[in-house]
């Protein structure tokens, strides 16, 4: 667990925020970043802020579609038939010149067509002798060519604004001529872990006094996978002035800053009090789910900052929940492409809803998702088995096994 627990006087108690609500705020805040050309070569996942146009038509001209014969068909009406064969065209080397009455070219997959050849005869239906080769069988059905423009022509939208560049986009784009695209900028993020008892992993030992820190790891992922680029990963100690020039020196940096643990009540957790006193505001303090009710968020002009719990479960449940879906409107994905609710069978009976709104961890196998057994929101061993969030609604009735549930993929 990423924070120390005090048993201090309760503070004042603060209203709190519904989930709804605070996705709301997320979604006002989650506009895409500029716009900027990017290579090819570093594109893939990338949104596009314009849609990818051809420059070119695809094939240019008309191309064999096998190896073989390039032949005028009038010259194939009487079989069998010999012809001369004239010469060679090869993808990137072609004949270079009409093709002569009476006569054929060797051509192999991808060349260009001779002008004046309207089909390509199989190599296996011909028989080539020295310069000359023997047409005997039928000719086929196909003329085995890819005519100019048969894969798009020139000016043909490809991609629309908005994809998200996969493999196979990049082959289009690559296709229509394009060396760079337009994309959406990823925002910058910087991670901000708070806590003395943190430790880089592997470097804890047997010291009981120290824990591995482990939630940047998952959060720096997450990150990645939703649009963003993480700039800076920072673990401090619990120490006001620390983490106060920390905080400014991410502003410096960042489109979003991800603060870690020290968002709690106790003597030693400085992480929004180091924000609010550089001006930050905050649009939320604590949202009214299950876990996660510490998670904040706020801003300084165009400077986004969310505070996440320090237990490790409540701190990926609220990345999730908050931290993808405004990174993926940020980087031109939009927001909903992060809450992509599904309804699927439950797997076993559940209980009737708490008063606040509970996410369950849950494995899914086929349409079907059972909670795990642990939903502790410090447990991390649960958490890897994890591969959906259940929501339950505030005060929902119990239900049965095989009743739908909604979920979201983690």
């Amino acid at each position: 667990m990423h924070r120390h627990i005090h048993a201090l006087a309760a503070s004042p108690r603060r209203s709190m925020t519904s989930f709804d609500e605070a996705c709301g705020i997320i979604r006002a805040r989650a506009a895409a970043l500029e716009s900027e050309l990017v290579p090819l070569e570093t594109a893939a996942k990338r949104i596009l802020a314009r849609d990818v146009v051809a420059r070119r038509a695809s094939p240019v001209h008309a191309v064999s579609a096998m190896d073989g014969y390039a032949v005028r068909e009038a010259d194939l009406a009487h079989l069998p038939t010999i012809l001369p064969v004239a010469g060679q065209s090869f993808a990137g080397n072609g004949f270079g010149a009409p093709l002569p009455q009476g006569a054929c070219v060797r051509i192999f997959t991808g060349a260009p067509l001779p002008d004046g050849a309207d089909r390509v005869v199989m190599q296996e239906d011909v028989r080539q002798k020295d310069a000359v080769a023997h047409f005997v069988q039928p000719l086929s059905p196909r003329r085995h060519l890819r005519a100019a423009g048969s894969d798009f022509a020139q000016g043909t939208t490809l991609l629309r604004a908005g994809t998200r560049l996969t493999p196979q986009g990049l082959v289009a784009a690559a296709a229509a001529d394009r060396a760079e695209v337009a994309v959406w900028r990823r925002p910058r993020v910087v991670i901000l872990c708070c806590g003395d008892e943190l430790a880089a992993p592997g470097a804890c030992g047997l010291d009981p006094d120290r824990i591995p820190e482990s939630i940047s790891y998952g959060v720096t992922a997450l990150v990645e996978e939703w649009g963003g680029e993480v700039v800076a990963r920072w673990r401090k100690g619990d120490d006001l002035a620390s983490l106060q020039a920390a905080a400014q020196d991410a502003s410096a940096m960042a489109d979003v800053i991800v603060s870690i643990g020290g968002a709690s009540v106790g003597e030693k957790d400085f992480a929004k009090q180091s924000f609010t006193t550089l001006g930050f505001g905050l649009s939320f303090e604590k949202v009214a789910i299950k876990p996660g009710k510490p998670v904040w968020f706020g801003a300084r002009g165009p400077v986004l900052v969310m505070g996440l719990p320090g237990n490790p479960t409540s701190a990926m449940v609220t990345a999730r929940l908050f931290l993808a879906p405004l990174l993926a409107g940020m980087s031109g994905r939009g927001c909903d492409a992060a809450w992509n609710w599904h309804e699927m069978r439950i797997g076993r009976p559940l209980d009737a809803g708490d008063t606040r709104e509970c996410f369950l961890r849950a494995s899914a196998l086929s349409d079907m998702v059972e909670p795990v057994s642990d939903q502790d929101s410090a447990s991390q061993n649960a958490l890897a088995l994890a591969t959906h969030l259940i929501r339950r609604r505030a005060g929902a009735s119990p239900i049965a096994p095989g009743a739908t549930v909604e979920t979201l993929a983690l």
